[in-house]
């Protein structure tokens, strides 16, 4: 039997799925979530054999998830389901270790599955995730110019950003001129806005 962590911010979507691969017989889900944060506690209290993570969950992503899962129990496999795959997210994804990355799109039948390769130690990549990733352009920043930019996303000012990462203020912002004016953009939400579409944040 292989044990599931399901998390999804959208209940119907996360109830649906759960119910669904619950149908399987050799499928069990032990545990929900309905942020990435949940997923991260229920997967170290709980350790199911794979947590399939939605990847666009507010406010922490189902990536952000997937790295700490990863980390604090690395037994368990994570899969990520999206409904719009970003050129950069799978590369992100595989370096932290992801074994699956499949759309929304992908039947039921399908996902089980791929769930029961998954749990016998391969991977699975939808192969129109990988060939956008292989066409996609690599970052042209730093990677504290992708963690200012994070920050921005947050939503802070100047003031806050430069406190939470431990830098001045006056460097704050010209790291961030810097990213603004690699990506040729005015502002710097309208930065942040690019390399999160972009996949690098």
């Amino acid at each position: 039997m292989i044990r599931l962590l399901v998390a999804d911010d959208e209940t119907l979507v996360r109830e649906a799925l759960a119910v669904l691969l619950g149908l399987e017989p050799d499928l069990t889900v032990i545990a929900q979530a309905d942020n990435g944060a949940d997923a991260v506690t229920l997967a170290e209290s709980r350790l199911p054999d794979i947590a399939v993570l939605d990847l666009e969950m507010p406010p922490q992503d189902g990536l952000w998830a997937a790295e700490r899962i990863r980390e604090a129990s690395p037994g368990v496999k994570v899969m990520l389901v999206t409904r719009h795959a970003r050129p950069g997210v799978l590369r992100r994804a595989l370096a932290a270790g992801v074994s699956g990355f499949v759309p929304k799109t992908t039947p039921a039948e399908r996902l089980a599955q791929i769930i029961r390769d998954i749990g016998q130690g391969r991977r699975y990549i939808d192969p129109e995730i990988a060939a956008t990733a292989l066409t996609e352009d690599r970052s042209p920043l730093t990677e504290r110019e992708l963690d200012l930019l994070r920050a921005t996303r947050g939503g802070g000012t100047i003031e806050e950003i430069a406190a939470q990462l431990h830098l001045a203020p006056g460097t704050v912002r010209n790291y961030l001129s810097t990213a603004m004016r690699k990506l040729d953009k005015r502002t710097r939400h309208a930065a942040a806005q690019h390399a999160w579409e972009q996949g690098w944040i």
